[in-house]
């Protein structure tokens, strides 16, 4: 097939909402390309499109989910799948987040890949060094279209605040316009009172004067209410403007402690422990103390046993521990993996927070969920099954908030969620009053939350 690729009027619509219509670009051999939006805007489904209409070209796409190779780690998944697409020498390769599950080494890894790859590669993202420092170009999907930026994420960003300040200071000019016009108005309609009061006291012979004068004035009415109209729709073009570049909105929550929460000053505490599964050892010789106020962020490569220690801790079925562990009670911990299991998929917000803390009255439900950015009867009402990725995040973590555990397991939960989620959910943790252990590749979120890190192999 020759380049540059064409797309045509691509368009992806749903009964209840728009992801993107009518986009058209030209994709040329070499570039680099990433696909950037909020969870649920269609940046996987944009690649679907582009690897069915595109089958007459050497192609490869590896998806978010990779269902082969059971027993590999996420990570090791995608190495294996990644070198495979690349054996068939792809000229273009798709990839939906690719640094899911990847550890330090891997991302490094995976860099050099994207460098040397000479096809054209187009990448699906939430992740924000991939957007610093790979894409050439940016699709961004909002607003129900694709912008095509050329850049980095930070040139981006970079360029919309400073289109937001732009709008706000001609908002701020317009509504500065619009009262100097009302002000005026106000003032000739008092004169026009005034003068009527007036001409009732005159002669009937000069009747044909207050008339001619009332028209005037009627027609200088309606030229500054004609002026008061059109400031006022080019303001609302602004505000509409305003709304997709206005920065997300920061999550204040509250933590409702309990005497429990409150507690012992070691919460975990492994010595000579041991951990693994039937006919197999993953950890061996685990020493870790773990306090009733930190936060402990668990590192080491793919497939090292970082998911079969919070596995342990946790006590499930399948998990074989060895050694000394003292650990809460399971219902004393909150783990929070990235399918959002701790939610019932069949009930609303409003009845996941009621079972969470059922001393709670309707209003302070609310209160708390407003906290979350659970506002409007239909994120409240809505079965958690049918809420968006992020949505169902936000509920997990209010769910916890509304009676926190002793202590919180978080495995990955950073993985597929959009740039703004990503923001809420460090703002929520960052407030976490009780112990944390967690899982999570992304170095800037860590230092963010102010996560120690901890290395399983350094600690066995």
């Amino acid at each position: 097939m020759p380049w540059p690729i064409n797309v045509a009027n691509y368009s992806l619509c749903f009964p209840h909402k728009v992801c993107f219509e009518n986009f058209s670009t030209s994709i040329y051999y070499g570039e680099r390309i990433a696909i950037a939006g909020r969870n649920g805007s269609g940046k996987s489904s944009l690649l679907q499109m582009l690897s069915e209409a595109n089958r007459d070209l050497r192609l490869a796409r590896i998806p978010q989910t990779i269902a082969d190779f059971e027993n590999l780690s996420g990570g090791e998944r995608f190495n294996r799948a990644l070198s495979l697409a690349l054996g068939e020498k792809p000229d273009l390769l798709l990839l939906d987040e690719p640094t899911n599950h990847l550890d330090q080494r891997n991302r490094r890894n995976l860099w050099r890949l994207l460098k040397s790859y000479p096809g054209t590669l187009i990448v699906a993202t939430h992740d924000r060094e991939l957007l610093r420092n790979f894409p050439e170009i940016i699709w961004l999907i909002k607003g129900g279209r694709i912008t095509v930026f050329r850049g980095s994420y930070d040139d981006y960003e970079r360029e919309a605040e400073f289109t937001r300040q732009s709008i706000l200071r001609r908002a701020d000019l317009l509504k500065r316009q619009k009262a100097t016009l009302h002000q005026n108005l106000m003032l000739e309609q008092e004169r026009a009172a005034r003068s009527r009061a007036a001409g009732e006291k005159k002669s009937a012979r000069k009747k044909w004067t207050k008339m001619a004068g009332n028209l005037k004035k009627m027609r200088a009415e309606k030229s500054r209410g004609g002026a008061l109209q059109a400031l006022g729709r080019k303001r609302e073009d602004l505000s509409a403007q305003l709304a997709e570049l206005r920065p997300p909105e920061i999550i204040k929550p509250r933590f409702q402690l309990d005497s429990k929460t409150a507690g012992d000053a070691i919460v975990v505490s492994v010595r000579d422990g041991s951990a693994g599964y039937p006919g197999r050892t993953v950890l061996n010789n685990v020493n870790l103390d773990v306090g009733s106020r930190k936060r402990l962020a668990l590192t080491g490569p793919n497939g090292s046993g970082k998911t079969t220690l919070l596995r342990a801790i946790i006590r499930e079925a399948d998990v074989i521990r060895g050694g000394h562990w003292r650990t809460p009670q399971p219902e004393s911990i909150g783990y929070l993996d990235q399918h959002y299991r701790n939610l019932d998929p069949r009930r609303s917000a409003l009845e996941i927070i009621a079972e969470a803390n059922p001393n709670w009255t309707g209003i302070e439900i609310r209160k708390h969920l407003s906290d979350f950015l659970f506002r409007q009867n239909r994120e409240v009402e809505t079965a958690a099954a049918f809420l968006s990725g992020g949505e169902r995040l936000r509920l997990s973590l209010a769910n916890i908030a509304a009676r926190p555990p002793k202590l919180l397991l978080l495995d990955e939960i950073t993985n597929n969620i959009d740039l703004e989620t990503r923001r809420h959910v460090g703002a929520i943790l960052s407030r976490y009053p009780a112990a944390m252990i967690l899982i999570s590749h992304d170095e800037d979120f860590l230092a963010e939350i102010e996560a120690e890190k901890w290395d399983v192999l350094a600690g066995q």
